[in-house]
């Protein structure tokens, strides 16, 4: 590469198209990765393919085999239930959506509850199962329990026996039929033996469009999320304006997710009250352990989550930790400090100290303070909702996102990395829920600047209430050179 390479971006030059921003190159960046699209096409509708099964069988694996590249990364830690991640795919020209899931731990507590339930939540949110085994081990006890739940499934499922390295494995693998869910699919995702023909299987499955996740024109889904005793009840009920749901002063009142439909400011929306998250998935026993796996799936199939945080008590590691498990899902997010009427001056004083602290990851969370118990300020919550949905549900045109970044990169140029600027050659909104934009450029961008330009991003086309995910794309002159030949 020349100087001239990293040279400040000049976004009016030949390589734009007069007046849209977009570029006359474009074609050699691979998009494939990414949900992109002119006609509002969104990551929500593509079909999603879980892969589900125990710890190390080789699901991340599997995942990284079907998207093409190292993403996908498992903790081999037992007990940990990650949240779920989803990586788009592309296999003879159509995509879809591959979801990793954590794996199921057979030494966990209310080990067969905790196997239904995420089965359950798979098949709830999938449009077609994918069930790995080891079939260097055959069929576990833990296996059989999954394949039990699975055969319930309303959707298709398909039994992947991985570990399949040579011919001799093959006929260990055949054993695999045993679980009832038809041939085993012998695979080694590692080596990619059998991967091409078990994604053909899938694309012969999978359907064209996926169920609906959520129902056009239906209410918008909010989940109530917090520790034990912050009064997520109490603001149900409050919300609801009866007695809907048991309220107790002794925490974990709540064990179950209680679905509530509620008509505010003559809109209808649905609100799920979840049980209060005590401690680490890991840690968890018993009831403890059942209830977080299900508040974990309340929160996938919400659209905003409203963390409710006790105002009169300091901000807890337990209120740090379902923030995070918040972030992580990508949902829309409103904070509620409750119990504001047990608040003094001397508490909002060390409570904005706490905020400016504990919560500084997330200033685009819009803040409301309320009482639940006296209904203070509740109504406050509604406008707060809007905004943010509006925010995860907001698209920015390739046009004026890129007009927007010719500005501010020749305000503030990318800093310089290894003796050479990076240069940043257009950007595109991959999706929505939660907003995702994809910088194409031909060097790395500084973690610090990528956070510069979110921030900037939210000042110009507001986005308070949702994250806003930041992806770097590289691909240097050579590549495009070689794709144009």
């Amino acid at each position: 590469m020349s100087e001239d390479d990293f040279a400040p971006q000049d976004f009016s030059g030949a390589e734009a198209l007069p007046g849209d921003g977009t570029w006359s190159d474009e074609a050699d960046w691979d998009l494939s990765d990414f949900v992109t699209d002119g006609d509002e096409q969104l990551a929500e509708k593509l079909p999603v393919v879980a892969i589900v099964g125990r710890p190390n069988v080789g699901k991340s694996t599997l995942v990284n085999r079907f998207i093409g590249r190292r993403e996908a990364v498992v903790e081999d830690v037992p007990g940990v239930t990650r949240d779920r991640v989803s990586y788009p795919a592309t296999w003879t020209g159509r995509q879809f959506m591959v979801t990793d899931t954590g794996g199921w731990e057979p030494d966990a507590k209310g080990m067969q509850a905790s196997i239904s339930l995420q089965a359950e939540q798979a098949m709830r949110s999938a449009d077609l199962i994918v069930l790995v085994v080891d079939a260097t081990v055959g069929a576990t006890a833990t296996d059989e329990a999954v394949a039990r739940t699975l055969r319930r499934a309303k959707v298709p499922v398909l039994l992947a026996a991985n570990k399949v390295d040579s011919e001799r494995a093959e006929a260990d693998a055949a054993t695999l039929w045993s679980l009832g869910l038809g041939e085993p699919h012998m695979i080694s995702a590692s080596h990619g033996r059998g991967a091409a023909d078990l994604l053909d299987t899938i694309l012969e499955n999978l359907p064209e469009t996926p169920r609906e996740r959520y129902a056009a024109g239906g209410p918008r889904r909010i989940a109530l999320v917090g520790k034990p005793n912050v009064g997520k009840s109490s603001l149900l009920n409050r919300l609801a304006g009866e007695q809907r749901v048991v309220v107790d002063d002794v925490a974990g009142t709540t064990v179950d997710p209680v679905d509530e439909i509620i008509e505010l400011d003559g809109k209808t929306w649905q609100f799920v009250d979840t049980a209060g998250l005590r401690r680490k998935v890991h840690t968890a026993t018993g009831h403890e352990y059942y209830a977080s796996l299900r508040t974990r799936g309340a929160l996938e199939s919400a659209e905003l989550a409203l963390l409710l945080i006790d105002a009169s008590q300091e901000i807890t590691e337990q209120d740090l930790r379902v923030l995070s498990m918040i972030i992580d899902s990508g949902r829309a997010l409103v904070i509620v400090f409750n119990k504001w009427d047990l608040v003094d001056e001397e508490r909002r004083y060390d409570l904005d100290k706490e905020i400016d602290r504990e919560l500084a990851r997330v200033p685009w969370a819009r803040r409301v303070n309320i009482s639940a118990e006296t209904g203070r300020s509740v109504q406050k919550l509604v406008p707060a909702m809007e905004e943010a949905l509006e925010s995860w549900d907001r698209r920015v045109s390739t046009g004026k996102l890129n007009n927007w970044l010719k500005d501010v990169i020749a305000a503030t140029p990318p800093p310089v990395r290894g003796g050479r600027q990076p240069r940043v050659m257009f950007a595109t909104q991959a999706a929505t829920r939660p907003p995702t934009f994809v910088m194409f450029t031909n060097g790395f961008l500084e973690a610090g600047y990528r956070r510069f330009l979110e921030r900037r991003l939210r000042e110009e086309f507001g986005f308070d209430g949702s994250p806003v995910r930041v992806n770097v794309r590289v691909k240097d002159k050579r590549e495009r050179t070689r794709s144009r030949k």
